[in-house]
């Protein structure tokens, strides 16, 4: 029995459109993915920093925004510059450090090689041995001689990095300080009073997502860091070969580097137990177990009650848009993820809702929703008169 499947000419072609739309989109957004990240980064920072410039605006004389978003950044930098004076020096002179100590490390090495070596001769592995040696030589080899190329790149790339922070941290600050004039400008333009207040509510909700994923993460990096900085302190006292002078770079990087959803805090681990396995292994083992430890209690305890009813995301999702944003935007896109994942899913919510022909939540008017309707009101008066 066959079957026949008819379909309009205008479905196909509407499907086919679709279909191609989708396509460009994404070809675009590709092409333009470092400019989207360097927006996106701006606008993340801009409604993350929103609260307390308005707050700090609303407490000088003049109400300044210009102001208040001054006095953040300030702020901003001077922490930012705060934890490099704090963390880089000791991270330098254990370094240093490590560099004096390598010749006994490795007259030590050579001590342990004899038995080494008689091990490799009872098994007849010296062939193996030499394979192994003579291929880190040619590595090391290579990497000398392209040491000039790979110099300039890394030099380019640092460079590269800084001009897209600063051309974030330019475009965060004009937002902060244009972004109150632009939104009243936006609202102004609804005819339609309902509509702007149920379109009001969704920005609202989105920026309640955002706003509670920073506290949130905030709060889960400041723990992380936190109790990573006293676990070395204390492994300090316990082994004298442990500098305690890391105790403060460790909470540093732990902070800085938890902000990544999902690796984030796994790559600040490691960073730590290598920096404590150049003075002491046996003190970066304890510093692994105890990392292990505290990654099962902040990922089964910690987190899911600080960002419960903050995202309203499943595991999975949270997995899904970390992956996407780190392998489409890097860093900044595996910081952005999740609240841009929770923004689409208070729109496809919104969206599923008027499908349905389900009535808005209706709430009280908000003090913008009111002063629009009065600019509505005169400007409708005008014209009568």
């Amino acid at each position: 029995m066959k079957v026949k499947i008819e379909i309009d000419t205008n479905t196909f072609v509407r499907f086919w459109l679709v279909v191609i739309g989708f396509g460009m989109a994404g070809f675009l957004i590709w092409n333009a993915r470092t400019a989207l990240m360097i927006i996106g980064a701006a606008a993340f920072l801009a409604l993350a920093l929103n609260g307390p410039v308005s707050w700090l605006a609303a407490k000088l004389p003049n109400r300044s925004r210009s102001l208040s978003t001054a006095i953040a950044f300030v702020v901003i930098v001077a922490a930012l510059a705060a934890i490099l004076f704090l963390a880089v020096p000791p991270i330098i002179q254990q370094t240093v450090s490590f560099i004096q100590t390598l010749p006994e490390t490795v007259r030590t090495m050579s001590a342990q090689w004899k038995v080494f070596g008689d091990l490799v001769a009872r098994y007849h592995l010296e062939s193996q041995i030499d394979q192994m040696v003579a291929s880190l030589q040619s590595n090391a080899t290579s990497w000398l001689a392209n040491f000039g190329q790979n110099f300039l790149s890394g030099v380019g790339t640092t460079v590269s990095i800084i001009t897209e922070a600063s051309l974030a941290l330019v475009l965060t600050f004009l937002m902060l300080v244009e972004g109150p004039r632009w939104l009243r400008y936006f609202w102004s333009l609804y005819s339609d009073d309902e509509r702007m207040q149920r379109h009001h509510i969704i920005f609202r909700r989105m920026n309640a997502v955002i706003a509670g994923y920073v506290s949130g993460q905030l709060i889960v990096s400041g723990l992380d860091g936190a109790f990573a900085g006293l676990t070395v302190f204390i492994l300090s006292q316990v082994f004298p070969a442990a500098p305690a002078n890391i105790a403060l770079p460790t909470i540093a990087i732990m902070f800085i580097l938890s902000l990544i959803p999902m690796f984030g805090a796994v790559i600040g681990g490691i960073i730590v137990i290598l920096l404590l396995a150049l003075n002491s292994v046996p003190a970066a083992i304890v510093f692994g177990i105890y990392f292990v430890i505290y990654q099962q209690i902040e990922n089964n305890v910690i987190s899911p009650t600080i960002q419960s009813k903050r995202i309203e995301l499943s595991p999975l999702m949270v997995l899904m848009a970390v992956t996407v944003g780190l392998y489409m935007f890097g860093v900044v896109g595996g910081i952005i993820s999740i609240p841009i994942a929770g923004c689409i899913k208070v729109l496809a919510a919104e969206y599923v809702k008027v499908e349905h022909h389900e009535e808005p939540v209706v709430t009280k008017p908000t003090m913008l929703a009111r002063i629009v309707k009065q600019m509505h009101r005169k400007e409708r008066k005008h014209k009568e008169d």
